[in-house]
């Protein structure tokens, strides 16, 4: 069926209406009596960063330092644009101060006991399972994220912190006996100074990817947070520090470009690892390489889900609906296209009817199912996307645009949207990062794989089918890093490594898992020679060694 001839769009039953507010509201104005008063804890018991106006700090050194920025970036609340917190654009001096305190302190760090810092890791281990429900708040009050997904975020990074208590194991290198009395040896050895650029939309995930793996393995690392959302970094870092990590193994520092240069131009700084979008992993990985650096950047996705006409239709349907609109859609690995196959076209009353019920609110509010997203900014954009299907002949069959929740009238709603499109569309060929679904249809495997396998990003794809053989095929022949089979969101766990590919991904060694350790180290071969008849003879040999 032509999309001509498909039914008009249904609207979610709310009146477009967008933000009214131009800048940040005052501090806990806007917040609910929930929020309110997990910001005013989080405020009181935590050093590094305010949900209250407070300014967040600088870590450096084994201190939280009130930054001498005369440039601060307004962190607000999502849903109602209250002011949180404000975030320096560190200084040139104190970002120097930082990557000192790192070099320093991996004088050190780096010939500690791989025990020593194995017990660093479990005890970090605790610290994030006991203060977990902090971490939570401030990525709901900072991100706009539900809380249980706030919830989940902590938990896929504290899955990397438990992996890494492997590390005295995972460091083990080589030795064999290559000659009589002679024998070579490989050993794992750390790098130096790392640094990490975190992304908004895992504000404790994506920092728990790099902190256990990089000061494990024996380096240190500067942090750079998301300016929108670093109060779970800043909580973290203070939890390393409780966990008994030494002054300057780990540093925070804040900002946007200039911080982000002086990351990739530092000497001192030997890798750098990346998240986020495209435009920023591209400048990072070509400004970082060309000073030497080890450089890995996970960045932009356009992730297919394939529905074939033998799938559990409930658990696919489900399954899309989850993965497509869980966080607005603000992940790297949702399903923003569902490539409906032969018969399954029909499906899509039901697939809009099942999004029709998804409850957009406030992240602490009872019965969330997804927040609003992180700006105004990212709104409009957003929504000019949706406008552009529109333009070009799609057709939204859900129209999240103009979604209100009464309570927070200046929040960045878009609510869950589905749009029936073409692969020539702007919709489908530019990343969206919010609550949208695009819909393509195809009438076989192979065309389904085609379209996926044309798109130029390999971050992940799923397919839902009860046909072994079908599953088989898509996963041999998808041209995709990351698979899942009737599983909607395959992120490996920590015990595998990110594998995304294709435009999604940039550097050689990818993410935790045996890549992360091989990222954070180097190997050093020695070969040593201990003949008992050298301490007796007397005449040395000058033939070229062969070591028979």
């Amino acid at each position: 069926m032509s999309l001509a001839k498909l039914p008009r769009p249904a609207r979610l039953p709310q009146v477009r209406a967008y933000a009214t507010t131009s800048g940040s509201r005052p501090p806990l104005s806007g917040l609910s009596a929930i929020a309110k008063a997990k910001a005013e804890k989080l405020s009181q018991e935590w050093k590094g960063t305010s949900a209250t106006g407070e300014n967040t700090k600088n870590f450096i050194g084994g201190e939280f330092v009130e930054s001498k920025a005369d440039k601060w970036i307004d962190v607000v609340d999502p849903a109602s644009q209250s002011l949180l917190t404000r975030v320096p654009e560190t200084t040139s001096a104190e970002f120097e101060q930082a990557v000192n305190a790192a070099s320093q302190a991996y004088k050190t760090w780096s010939r500690t006991s791989v025990l020593t810092r194995q017990r660093f890791v479990m005890d970090l281990q605790h610290q994030l399972r006991q203060h977990g429900d902090a971490i939570a708040s401030s990525i709901v009050l900072e991100q706009g994220k539900t809380y249980p997904d706030a919830q989940g975020d902590l938990l896929r990074g504290l899955q990397v912190v438990e992996t890494a208590a492997g590390i005295p194991s995972a460091l083990l290198g080589q030795t064999i006996e290559v000659s009589k009395d002679m024998d070579t040896s490989t050993r794992r050895l750390p790098l130096g100074v790392c640094a990490s650029i975190a992304p908004f939309n895992f504000p404790a995930m994506i920092p728990l990817w790099t902190i256990p793996i990089a000061l494990a393995t024996g380096n240190t690392l500067v942090l750079k947070p998301s300016e929108r959302d670093p109060g779970a970094a800043m909580i973290i870092a203070e939890l390393c520090q409780k966990a008994g990590l030494p002054e300057g193994v780990l540093n925070v520092v804040h900002g946007t470009v200039p911080t982000v240069n002086a990351i990739c131009d530092h000497s001192a700084i030997k890798a750098i690892s990346f998240v986020g979008g495209d435009r920023a992993g591209k400048h990072i990985y070509e400004r970082g390489r060309a000073t030497g650096k080890r450089v890995q950047a996970n960045m932009g996705a356009k992730n297919h889900a394939v529905l074939m006409p033998d799938a559990n239709k409930n658990h696919a349907l489900n399954s899309i609906i989850g993965a497509a609109f869980g966080a607005a859609g603000q992940r790297c690995m949702a399903i923003s296209v569902a490539v409906l196959v032969g018969t399954t076209h029909s499906w899509i009353p039901e697939l809009v009817e099942r999004a029709k019920k998804l409850k957009v609110n406030q992240g602490f509010e009872q019965g969330a199912d997804l927040g609003p997203v992180i700006s105004p900014a990212a709104k409009q954009r957003i929504t000019s996307l949706i406008a552009s299907a529109e333009e070009e002949g799609g057709i939204i069959a859900l129209d999240g645009r103009g979604y209100q929740v009464p309570e927070y009238p200046d929040g960045n709603w878009v609510g869950p949207t589905v749009i029936e499109a073409t692969t020539t569309m702007r919709c489908y060929r530019e990343e969206i990062f919010g609550p949208v679904l695009i819909v393509i249809k195809a009438d076989t495997l192979d065309d389904a794989l085609a379209i996926i396998n044309e798109n130029k990003y390999g971050n992940g794809t799923a397919i839902f089918t009860q046909s072994g053989a079908t599953a088989r095929k898509f996963e041999r022949e998808v041209e995709v890093g990351q698979v899942g089979i009737n599983v909607p969101i395959p992120v490996p766990l920590p015990m595998f490594s990110w594998s995304g590919n294709k435009a999604s991904f940039l550097g050689d060694i990818p993410f935790y898992g045996r890549h992360g350790i091989d990222f954070y180290t180097q190997n050093k071969t020695t070969t040593a020679l201990w003949k008992a008849e050298d301490a007796i003879g007397n005449k040395a040999s000058v033939d070229m060694p062969t070591h028979n």
